[in-house]
């Protein structure tokens, strides 16, 4: 077993770790953790079972098999930038929704001879 297998079983397993303790504390929600830990398992498979990753790598035509292993982890990270620039997405145009109703309700709210006050409580 050379240094790059022992220090990429440790840094899958540290990584894996860390989610999971993420995800305990609640820092990391659950459906956000996914793509994560499939990389962290990934990782250590591939690190753990060399000839796996020897075989995809001659499969691949990658000549040093250890790269294939840092090109797997790349996938992995774009995978999750892709699925949080999709979340964000989501997330905004929610809170633009947000802001034409409250907006909307300020107004119902004047009409109705309510003063509301720029923090968003109502004062009577």
């Amino acid at each position: 077993m050379d240094y790059f297998q022992i220090f990429s079983i440790i840094g899958s397993v540290v990584l894996f770790g860390l989610i999971i303790n993420f995800i305990r504390l609640g820092i990391l929600k659950e459906k956000y953790s996914v793509l994560w830990i499939a990389c962290s398992l990934a990782i250590l498979v591939l690190s753990v079972k060399k000839e796996i990753l020897d075989y995809i790598a001659a499969f691949l035509g990658v000549a040093y098999p250890p790269s294939l292993l840092f090109l797997v982890a790349f996938m992995f990270v774009l995978l999750i930038i892709l699925h949080f620039s999709v979340v964000i997405s989501i997330f905004h145009e929610k809170n633009k929704i947000l802001a034409q109703e409250i907006t909307l309700l300020k107004n119902a709210l004047r009409e109705a001879g309510i003063k509301v006050n720029g923090e968003g409580r109502d004062e009577k």
